[in-house]
């Protein structure tokens, strides 16, 4: 009875294919998110960072992350790039 449940290899490869296909398909999307000229502007304040001013960090972070979530177990970070 367990081995009837089971998906035939093809079906799991296919799915495998579809779930990659996906993947890279989000990579790209999340690449473009951010303009070349902000990931430019932002690199320059990484070469300083211990002297840039905290208003310049926030508007970093503003532009890299899109939702931070924190609980007591864990922080979970959502990237735009």
């Amino acid at each position: 009875l367990v081995l009837s449940l089971l998906l035939p290899t093809a079906k799991l490869e296919d799915l495998d294919a579809r779930r990659q296909s996906i993947a890279n398909e989000i990579a790209k999307l999340s690449a473009d998110a951010v303009p070349m000229e902000k990931m430019e502007s932002i690199s320059g304040y990484l070469d300083d960072w211990e002297n840039v001013s905290f208003e310049d960090k926030r508007q970093v972070v503003d532009a890299l992350i899109t939702v931070i979530r924190a609980t007591n177990e864990k922080v979970e970070i959502e990237w735009k790039i």
